[in-house]
């Protein structure tokens, strides 16, 4: 049976209680992966990682997002231990979207649903009840909303894995929020590397946006100005990246007039 969109509570009812990480793992967790602006993510055997925030950050309210999440069918890597800033998660193995974009084994037109699919999937996810950030005033800053909003969705974020499908990774930036936010900072993100002239991938980003703003079925226009708020925010940006979003938003707008009518 499919849970109706919206359903807030998991099929199984309320989530047990994740046990903590094991002491050895915290101490020696395995080889180091991968690393991005926040977190190191380190291999501890074939089908596990151990994800650390180097901040110290504790994870549980990102934890809790993405239990809720996964507990309702989305494809996402499973929580396996928690404690503070470490998690003990399911290891997902395939290329992500972005590679496989580059090898050419997934056209634009197949990349851009398979993130349109991602948003659609997550938006019909209602908020679990009384979710809140313990990090209050730290980005992303932007009131509670009624769904789930990854705000992060993007081609290297996609694993195409051998038993999810497509499967959404990184939920640093996880909140509660509207789908129209959500959906805008993809596009955001996307237009920022279609205009940046100096790019190697500016076309086929352009062309990906193309697609994607073509099949969504949320009004990015309405969120346009808060996503682009929030993306100059992001601190993991550098500074000739936060250029960049003013005129990815422009683009976002520009793209939406030309494929939208006039009365």
């Amino acid at each position: 049976m499919h849970e109706s969109p919206l359903d807030p509570t998991p099929p199984a009812g309320r989530l047990p209680p994740l046990p903590p990480v094991d002491p050895a793992l915290v101490e020696n967790p395995g080889a180091l992966m991968a690393t991005g602006a926040t977190v190191d993510v380190y291999a501890v055997d074939d089908s596990t990682v151990v994800r650390r925030y180097r901040s110290g950050r504790d994870a549980g309210p990102e934890v809790h997002l993405l239990r809720h999440a996964v507990a309702h069918g989305f494809p996402a890597p499973a929580v396996l231990a928690a404690s503070g800033p470490d998690l003990v998660m399911e290891r997902l193995h395939g290329p992500t979207l972005l590679q496989a974009l580059g090898a050419e084994e997934v056209s634009l037109p197949d990349a851009a649903a398979i993130l349109a699919d991602l948003h659609a999937r997550l938006h019909g996810i209602a908020a679990p009840a009384g979710w809140t950030s313990t990090e209050p005033g730290t980005w992303p800053l932007l009131p509670a909303g009624p769904v789930i909003v990854h705000l992060d969705i993007h081609p290297a974020n996609v694993i195409l894995s051998d038993v999810h499908g497509p499967a959404l990774v990184d939920w640093s930036n996880a909140r509660t929020g509207t789908a129209e936010l959500d959906v805008a900072l993809t596009a955001l993100i996307l237009a920022e590397v279609a205009v940046d002239a100096g790019g190697l991938y500016s076309q086929a980003a352009r062309a990906l946006l193309v697609s994607f703003l073509r099949i969504i079925d949320v009004d990015v226009l309405v969120a346009l100005d808060d996503a682009a708020v929030v993306r100059s925010a992001d601190p993991s940006l550098v500074p000739g990246e936060r250029d960049l979003v003013p005129a990815a938003a422009g683009l976002v707008r520009d793209l939406i007039a030309v494929a939208t009518p006039s009365s």
